[in-house]
């Protein structure tokens, strides 16, 4: 472990990230995955079977493709500065708050931060599809009717959210570079379960872990798939808490409305304007809180409407 740590340290800044170290390698299986995709076109629209509608499986489209690649690098800048703010909090919980400080050359320790990190993703992600204004920072990334590693790049620009939930690491010691590194390893881990290329895994390994057929599913728009496995690294915490669904069907992706729109300031934006739309028309505070902290689609009336529901859930990445 102390060689772990002092190779970190002799890193240059920007590579200590693995997202930045992986970057290269997200490139090329992008490639390979669309060069595929170009390959099986002819073959696949061939089939006598297939929904004229819907895009073909691991199907590119240069438009989304380009979208969801450019909110990506957006993305690397704008985590960049929130990561810098949440240091400063960070920072302070670690030495100042915190009853003890674990050491980073032991083993407890980064078992400790990542498996911390991924269960405060599954509470974070799971909020996201539930609260409205939360789903805000998140949905585009359901918003691509395309299932391919190029949506894994489809990322928000707005991580004030994950930032807060994990406040309980820095509190429990956990030294604050541990916290974002371990959270990048669990978003390089979460880039290749975006495909449809690859089928159902050994059992043994589809009972632990998120796969792409587990993520396929919380990425579906169809009912029996909406708020359904939002874990991260681990799918174990989805079956202790009732909210995971097994693939049985090719899913339908994308919001329940769809967007329409390659527009990535749009793509990013348009649920807080719809939310300041629904509060400005909202004639009593209790249904503007609703608009705000209540489930996508939440009506005054009580019910769930079809506007702006996102792919898993009856709510909504």
């Amino acid at each position: 472990m102390d060689g772990v740590v002092a190779l970190f340290d002799a890193l240059p800044q920007p590579l200590r990230d693995p997202v930045a170290l992986a970057i290269p390698f997200f490139v090329l299986l992008l490639v390979i995955e669309s060069v595929a995709a170009r390959v099986l076109e002819h073959r696949e629209n061939a089939d006598p079977g297939g929904d004229p509608v819907r895009p073909r499986p691991g199907a590119y489209r240069a438009a989304d493709a380009r979208a969801s690649i450019s909110m990506g690098l957006v993305s690397i800048a704008t985590m960049a500065v929130w990561k810098g703010l949440a240091l400063l909090g960070y920072a302070a919980l670690f030495a100042y708050v915190a009853p003890w400080q674990l050491p980073a050359d032991r083993w407890y320790t980064w078992v400790i931060a990542l498996v911390g990190v991924d269960v405060l993703f599954y509470v974070y992600h799971r909020t996201a599809h539930r609260v409205r204004l939360i789903w805000a920072t998140h949905q585009a990334h359901h918003s691509s009717e395309y299932f391919n590693f190029s949506t894994a790049l489809r990322q928000k620009w707005n991580n004030s959210g994950e930032i807060l939930m994990w406040l309980p690491l820095p509190l429990l010691g956990v030294p604050p570079w541990m916290v974002f590194f371990a959270f990048s390893l669990s978003l390089v881990y979460q880039f290749w379960i975006h495909t449809e290329r690859i089928g159902h895994l050994p059992r043994p390994f589809e009972f632990v872990f998120n796969t792409p057929s587990h993520h396929r599913v919380h990425h579906g728009r169809d009912q029996d798939y909406l708020d359904k496995n939002y874990g991260g690294i681990l799918i174990i915490w989805d079956r202790i808490f009732g909210s995971f669904q097994k693939e049985l069907q090719r899913p339908t992706y994308g919001l329940t409305k769809p967007v329409d729109t390659f527009n990535i300031w749009r793509l990013e934006t348009r649920e807080y304007v719809a939310i300041a739309a629904d509060v400005r028309r909202s004639r009593s505070l209790k249904d503007k809180l609703g608009f705000i902290f209540g489930p996508p689609g939440w009506r005054p009336q009580g019910r769930v409407s079809g506007v702006d529901v996102t792919t898993s859930s009856a709510s909504a990445h």
